[in-house]
């Protein structure tokens, strides 16, 4: 009687931990985008963070007033290029999306496939008046909500680099009082990789455009610094990124002739090649080299799981977990010498 009474309380809790683990499953799923916004503002205040240590180490400033000479001189940065080039860049970006649709009738042409635009404007709106109007409204809603979370990503990614410190002590206090110093030491050598990855991929994004911008421009397409933004911004994720940013520079090269075609086919090629073959070597060098198997690996499962967001913070995030896999388990578990990026 015993032994059965035993067994059914075995069963029983291994019902309760399979259902635990479902719940736990279910609530990352659900709260996957919020996750992807807290992990945005820890890269963003991490940069900043690092940019403060540098204004504290070189001068005579706390690291609170460091913080804010640096949070303001970004601003004041960012500010003065969209005060240089702002309206210029607006209306080339305009410019983009307003021939988009004469590029992709005109590709489309190209391909044998006649009315482009207008199959894909069918495939993509809901029929009826009603329909089309919830559909704006809710591109309205959309347009608010992600001002709303870049508001909500800078708030936050200045309260994590105005204290860290306060945070960091807060996840070390989720583990056991033995394992904080180990703990501790792995964020700390986190934090310094994905701020090493940050400020190379940012090379990497200015050097793209640039690159790309002058090689528009002298073949002749139209708002070349539009279409030079857009290549920049897109290899923010490496691998896919590029290939992505592309396609408005193809699609406009294709409205003019074929000789434009084959040079904006050429320039694209000769950027990417640049890039993938002495630019992203030079800078993963000082910075963080990744796999590029793993690097798609980690696109794949974060896409998966958080959609366009997953994309965006997929590489970022699979700097973290190679670096903690190495550090915790690789190096300090199995004993086994590896070169982890961050360290001093």
């Amino acid at each position: 009687m015993q032994s059965e009474s035993m067994s059914d309380w075995v069963f029983f809790r291994r019902v309760l931990v399979v259902l635990a683990t479902m719940a736990v499953v279910y609530l990352v799923w659900r709260i996957a985008a919020l996750f992807f916004l807290f992990f945005a503002a820890v890269l963003i205040a991490v940069l900043l963070a690092g940019l403060a240590g540098l204004v504290a180490k070189f001068t005579s400033m706390s690291r609170g007033y460091a913080l804010a000479a640096s949070s303001v001189t970004v601003a004041a940065v960012v500010m003065a290029i969209l005060g240089l080039f702002g309206t210029q860049l607006a209306s080339q970006i305009s410019d983009v999306f307003a021939r988009l649709p004469e590029a992709i009738e005109a590709g489309g042409e190209q391909l044998g496939i006649h009315n482009a635009f207008e199959q894909i404007k069918q495939a993509i709106s809901a029929e009826g008046g009603g329909q089309l109007l919830s559909r704006v409204a809710s591109l309205g809603y959309t347009a608010i909500g992600v001002a709303t979370d870049l508001v909500l990503i800078i708030v936050v990614a200045v309260y994590l680099a105005a204290d860290p410190r306060l945070y960091r002590a807060g996840m070390i206090k989720l583990f056991p009082p033995e394992q904080h110093e180990r703990v501790g030491d792995a964020l700390n050598v986190t934090a310094s990789a994905l701020r090493l990855w940050f400020l190379g991929q940012l090379v990497s994004m200015v050097l793209v455009g640039v690159l790309s911008g002058v090689a528009f421009w002298a073949i002749g397409l139209p708002s070349p610094l539009g279409l030079a933004l857009v290549a920049a911004a897109t290899n923010f994720v490496p691998m896919i990124g590029p290939l992505i940013g592309a396609i408005p520079a193809l699609l406009f090269a294709v409205t003019q002739d074929l000789a434009t075609a084959f040079w904006t086919m050429v320039a694209v090629l000769a950027v990417q090649q640049f890039e993938g073959n002495l630019i992203t070597p030079m800078v993963q060098r000082r910075a963080v080299d990744i796999p590029p198997a793993l690097m798609l690996l980690g696109i794949a499962a974060f896409g998966l799981l958080g959609g366009i967001d997953g994309i965006i913070f997929a590489v970022p995030l699979t700097v973290v977990i190679m670096v903690l896999v190495q550090k915790l388990w690789i190096r300090e578990t199995l004993g086994e010498k590896t070169t982890i990026p961050g360290e001093a």
